[in-house]
């Protein structure tokens, strides 16, 4: 691991496990070697920092393009192994940036639903997901995270009591093949499937 995000990997780690009581159900499904996009519900904003930490490996995240509008955050962003993303079009330079890191055999997050739920609750998949799982061929890892929402909601100024956990599906890796769908409708029809697995995930 690079320095700075040594630096942010204890700083969460800390966080989760000191104040927030983190559990991992299925912690040796995280122990693989080889790429794989991580798929995960999101609730807040320590999803990302609270699911890279369960893992004894650095892996790559998304972060919407806005976010590097401002040099520091970007420099930060970036020293945290963050692709720029257009949460409403992935553009080609995200897509070959996360191929050739899955190609690579590095791990990236990604959260189908685009946007954090305004409620807790699981939300629609957006097609960009089945985007990058059909361009990588790269398996999928879905986990399911408990007790953001409760600690950091959307909207709140300030942190919350909590327990977190993360929950950790079987690694999956469609057959393209299977499936009659071509273009977009190939693309949501991943997307929606993906959202079944996180779905079936539970405490």
């Amino acid at each position: 691991m690079k320095f700075s995000y040594w630096l942010g990997y204890r700083l969460f780690r800390e966080l989760a496990r000191g104040l927030y009581d983190f559990r991992v159900i299925g912690s040796e499904k995280l122990l693989f070697e080889g790429p794989a996009l991580i798929a995960c519900n999101h609730v807040s904003f320590l999803d990302p920092p609270f699911v890279g930490q369960a893992f004894d490996e650095a892996i790559h995240y998304f972060a919407r393009k806005t976010l590097f509008d401002h040099p520091l955050a970007g420099a930060i962003l970036r020293s945290w192994q963050t692709i720029p993303i257009d949460r409403d079009k992935p553009d080609a330079s995200s897509l070959k940036a996360t191929i050739r890191l899955l190609r690579a055999g590095k791990k990236v997050l990604i959260f189908p639903e685009g946007t954090r739920s305004p409620d807790g609750k699981l939300q629609s998949a957006e097609a960009g997901v089945g985007l990058f799982i059909a361009k990588s061929d790269a398996p999928v890892l879905p986990v399911r995270i408990f007790g953001t929402r409760e600690a950091y909601p959307r909207g709140a100024k300030t942190l919350h009591q909590a327990r977190v956990t993360l929950v950790v599906g079987d690694l999956w890796k469609p057959d393209l093949r299977q499936y009659p769908q071509s273009g977009k409708d190939l693309y949501q029809a991943l997307a929606d499937e993906v959202m079944t697995h996180i779905s079936s995930l539970s405490l």
